[in-house]
């Protein structure tokens, strides 16, 4: 298992920031092979500017999932909590907490930011519909096309303005 964040400086142009996260994400996928990716959805700073960075973030992450044809899971922070803690209004210390706890860490991961990701993963497995058979014996698809092997996962506070 790995996690970690991507930092850029925070005084190079934003089209060079965005290419390293792209070329991160890009490395990352090479390296595990997922199926699938999980972000968070969009969510409000309270700094304008800061919302519109963080969504070009999430874009260049979309891209490169589109570009490895990786099903792309989108979580809405509160069903990342309510997945891993049992509530929507978790703080940041339960997740945390129920991350060291289902996966037996030692510790919480590093940046909390890297926490972060590590929860919208275990969302993504948490919330994976299996297969059904049928009747007939005969495998059926799930309805939600979610996947239990290798998730990656990005938090969208991993890009700093």
């Amino acid at each position: 298992m790995e996690c970690g964040v991507i930092r850029t400086r925070a005084r190079d142009p934003l089209p060079t920031r965005l290419l390293e996260i792209h070329e991160g994400i890009i490395e990352l996928i090479a390296r595990h092979g997922p199926d699938a990716l999980s972000v968070e959805d969009v969510f409000y700073a309270r700094n304008v500017r800061t919302t519109v960075v963080l969504g070009h973030a999430r874009g260049v992450i979309l891209l490169a999932a589109a570009q490895h044809g990786l099903v792309v899971n989108e979580y809405a922070p509160a069903e990342i909590k309510k997945a891993v803690v049992g509530s929507g209004g978790a703080t940041k210390e339960q997740v945390q907490f129920m991350i060291t706890k289902l996966l037996r860490l030692k510790s919480a991961p590093t940046p909390s930011d890297a926490a972060d990701g590590v929860a919208a993963a275990l969302a993504c497995l948490m919330s994976a519909t299996l297969p059904r058979i049928d009747a007939g014996g005969r495998v059926r698809e799930p309805s939600r096309p979610a996947s239990t092997a290798s998730p990656f996962s990005v938090p969208p506070s991993t890009f700093r303005t």
